[in-house]
């Protein structure tokens, strides 16, 4: 399980897309969320857009891998999809915050890698989120007072990167999903094939 975080304009969410589309290999964990459906977001692909009513039902029934309520809206990640994911063999990737990462961590940390991305200064970061037109003024000055202390818990996660460049990022983040990929503990089957291959050599 790959996970990114990061304040809300430092690029995670267009990351995620272009990791997406380059490999394969990783499915995107589709969180739930109770807000209202932005412009041009997709239900189901975004975001699955539900009720309070239906939220509540699925937390109380343990079926979120984790939950938080981030600006008035509750936000979570289903259990179901990602079990189902990680069975077929891919890698899941999460665009969550801290809090459902310290969640995560509790439940599958021997299986997550985090990935904490900085904006490159606090004006880009509020020039970005202008840029984007999605919220009026009051939610961009309260997203900014926000990502002080979105971005104090920096040093829970394995890595950190500055998203100056975003092509530079995405390779960045690539290179860290091919190396945790090698870790030997992830490496199924490598002990039968190392046996086998000791076996070979040793008849030679």
């Amino acid at each position: 399980m790959l996970v990114l975080s990061s304040p809300s304009g430092a690029g995670k969410t267009t990351i995620s897309r272009r990791l997406l589309a380059a490999d394969p290999n990783l499915a995107m964990s589709v969180s739930v969320t109770t807000r209202p459906q932005r412009p041009g977001e997709i239900d189901g692909q975004d975001y699955a857009f539900i009720s309070k009513a239906r939220f509540d039902r699925l937390r109380a029934d343990q079926q979120l891998l984790e939950h938080a309520v981030v600006f008035g809206h509750r936000y979570g990640t289903p259990r179901g999809p990602v079990e189902q994911a990680l069975q077929r063999g891919q890698d899941v990737l999460f665009d969550i915050d801290w809090q459902g990462t310290q969640q995560l961590k509790e439940k599958a940390r021997d299986d997550l890698v985090s990935v904490f991305v900085l904006p490159p200064s606090a004006s880009e970061l509020e020039r970005r989120l202008r840029g984007r037109a999605l919220d009026p003024p009051d939610v961009i000055a309260r997203r900014m007072a926000k990502a002080s202390a979105e971005t104090s818990h920096y040093r829970e996660y394995d890595y950190v990167l500055i998203n100056r460049d975003v092509e530079k990022s995405v390779a960045e983040v690539m290179a860290i999903l091919a190396a945790e990929r090698l870790r030997l503990t992830r490496l199924t089957g490598i002990s039968g094939f190392v046996t086998q291959m000791i076996d070979d050599l040793e008849r030679n």
